[in-house]
């Protein structure tokens, strides 16, 4: 089956998951955490992508992102996969691919999702029980956007900033936002569109996205009104 082209679609946020080979570990000392870290912010600025959460679990990474520009995605995780894994692979005296593949990415519709995915990102140590409260796992953005820590890597979309009129108002309301868990349908929704690189959004969204990237934003409904053409593609 061929692969979807990827969305681009200027100023609209994606969900971003980058995995290890065989789901093996990418990370296995707080070095390779914060040199990690390094590589994303270098790239992140020189490419024109803005980060709004991250979390690095031991054997993938998910982001939540606006690209700049086309390129700006693609070209950040080329740079950092290329330095992050020659320093993997000399640290612990290893060869050959670290990535398993390509990342997995959907466009998010920011006035409805945004907050949602960076919940999702941001809670993964949770749900993966590793803590009971994300400001307890060291390695995810939730200090910076919750707790106000400083974060080259972060910058904060607009969605986020209309949470108060101050930093303390923005913060106060970001951490009430963990009051209520992402909902099981949510957390499928999002993980279901990330990995078949659908996007994330309402009918009147989708319907926008269709019109500007001439792909199709959502699998094809089944039966008799699902044989036409669209865009190019058969469906």
């Amino acid at each position: 089956m061929a692969r979807q082209p990827r969305f681009f679609i200027p100023g609209e946020a994606l969900h971003v998951i980058q995995r290890g080979n065989n789901r093996e570990p990418i990370f296995a000392a707080d070095e390779d955490f914060q040199f990690f870290l390094r590589c994303l912010d270098d790239a992140r600025e020189i490419h024109g992508l803005a980060v709004h959460a991250y979390v690095l679990m031991t054997n993938h990474v998910h982001m939540v992102a606006t690209p700049a520009h086309a390129q700006s995605l693609p070209k950040t995780l080329q740079s950092v996969g290329r330095r992050y894994v020659q320093h993997f692979n000399r640290t612990y005296r290893r060869t050959g691919t670290l990535w398993e593949g390509r990342y997995r990415a959907t466009l998010i519709d920011s006035e409805e999702y945004l907050l949602t995915c960076m919940r999702y990102v941001e809670l993964n140590p949770v749900r993966a029980r590793m803590v009971d409260d994300p400001m307890q796992y060291r390695w995810c953005s939730y200090h910076v956007n919750a707790h106000g820590r400083p974060d080259p890597v972060i910058a904060f979309h607009d969605v986020y900033l209309r949470l108060g009129g101050t930093v303390a108002d923005r913060l106060s309301a970001y951490r009430a936002l963990f009051g209520c868990a992402v909902s099981s349908a949510e957390v499928e929704l999002i993980r279901e569109t990330t990995n078949k690189n659908w996007a994330l959004g309402n009918e009147r969204f989708k319907r926008r996205i269709e019109e500007l990237s001439g792909r199709r934003s959502a699998p094809a409904r089944r039966g008799p009104q699902a044989k036409h053409k669209f865009a190019g593609f058969r469906v």
